[in-house]
């Protein structure tokens, strides 16, 4: 019986830095097959120099320097690759990057995406609606494309309440915003059925899976993302914003759903941690 896919996410905060701090000892022991980036913040080169030589690179760089960037990479290349959601003007910026691999007799698609932080009644957060907006015209694409396709990724939207830890004190914050929430409650609704939205809006489920949830249950987190800054790590005070959001094909293939807490605030390499699953394709 062949081994599953193992796929995982990470925002890594700068990848220099987080090879810096530990980045590559994780990756090494982990026996990742496709490895969605996020917050590159670095060149081809750069990655393709960290990574080894045994991995291919798909890099999407972020238009300012410096900022943003998603990347996917393999122990098998990519047969084709796409990097523009939303309309035709709007940049990406280094934030969506598709890829198709051959997996034995299947193909499997797999998305790095980055959503905008977003600040509230700015905007920064009419660009990330714009973004989210792209998003939910582009998935039923990839649906039709291939019934076996993942997005994964910092999307930057604790859907519910069980999301983040201090939820209350953030209903007015970007990240838990009811207009966003939504956003993933249409995502995630039955698909082609009319979905309520956390913000009042009604739409149509569009029936992707969020493997976290499915796997975790009614529980709080287990949280993804934690500030650098205070207690919020050792108090477990995080927020639950990196994803793999799945086709129903695919996600009921999945198992071993895993977030690779470090065991200790020195011990991170990242504000985020990875989110790894095996697909049984």
């Amino acid at each position: 019986m062949a081994s599953p896919l193992r796929i995982a996410t990470v925002n890594v905060n700068g990848i220099r830095a987080a090879y810096r701090r530990g980045m590559g000892e994780w990756l090494d022991g982990r026996g990742v097959d496709i490895l969605a980036l996020q917050e590159v913040r670095a060149s081809t080169e750069d990655i393709e120099s960290l990574l080894g030589p045994e991995w291919n690179i798909l890099h999407d760089a972020a238009t300012a320097k410096g900022r943003a960037g998603v990347a996917l990479a393999s122990r098998n290349r990519a047969h084709i690759h796409r990097v523009a959601i939303g309309e035709e003007d709007f940049d990406t910026a280094g934030r969506w990057l598709e890829a198709d691999y051959e997996v034995g007799d299947r193909v499997v698609t797999v998305v790095s995406a980055y959503v905008h932080s977003g600040e509230a009644d700015t905007p920064k957060q009419e660009e990330k609606y714009r973004f989210l907006d792209g998003m939910e015209a582009r998935l039923p694409e990839i649906a039709a494309h291939n019934p076996y396709a993942v997005v994964l990724g910092d999307l930057n939207v604790g859907h519910r309440e069980l999301d983040i830890r201090n939820w209350k004190g953030n209903v007015k914050r970007a990240g838990f915003l009811p207009r966003e929430r939504a956003y993933f409650d249409r995502i995630t609704g039955p698909q082609g059925e009319t979905v309520q939205g956390a913000d009042g809006s009604t739409g149509t489920g569009l029936g992707w899976v969020d493997v976290g949830r499915a796997s975790a249950g009614e529980v709080d987190g287990p949280y993804t993302w934690w500030s650098w800054r205070g207690k919020a790590f050792d108090n477990d005070s995080g927020w639950r914003i990196d994803y793999h959001l799945a086709t129903a094909a695919l996600a009921a293939t999945a198992s071993g759903y895993t977030v690779d807490r470090a065991p200790s605030y020195d011990a991170r390499f990242s504000d985020h941690t990875p989110v790894v699953v095996d697909y049984a394709v």
